[in-house]
């Protein structure tokens, strides 16, 4: 059973060039983890590019099965990537459902 793992951030800075920044590390960073977490089936990262307002930056990424996203959870390589990101993010917000 595939699980799309689904998540937003909404950033801390008001500073629309700091927040660029900040939303395009994040997405490198965790794009680079498609080569380095085994059972990442796909991944797709990005800032918000109709600015909205309400979250800066998303992640959908499926993964093989269960196990699969409990290991990308744990996995050193994410470790590093979610500190940075929760060192910059107010609130995050994640669900993940079934294909």
């Amino acid at each position: 059973m595939t699980i799309r793992h689904i998540v937003a951030w909404k950033l801390a800075t008001d500073d629309a060039s700091e927040r660029a920044e900040q939303a395009q590390r994040i997405t490198g960073d965790l794009l680079a983890l498609r080569d380095v977490v085994p059972g990442i089936l796909d991944i797709s990262v990005g800032p918000d590019v109709v600015g909205g307002g309400n979250w800066h930056v998303a992640l959908v990424a499926d993964f093989a099965d269960a196990e699969a996203l409990d290991a990308y959870q744990v996995h050193p390589a994410h470790q590093a990537v979610g500190g940075y990101v929760r060192s910059v993010a107010s609130e995050r917000a994640a669900v993940d459902i079934e294909l």
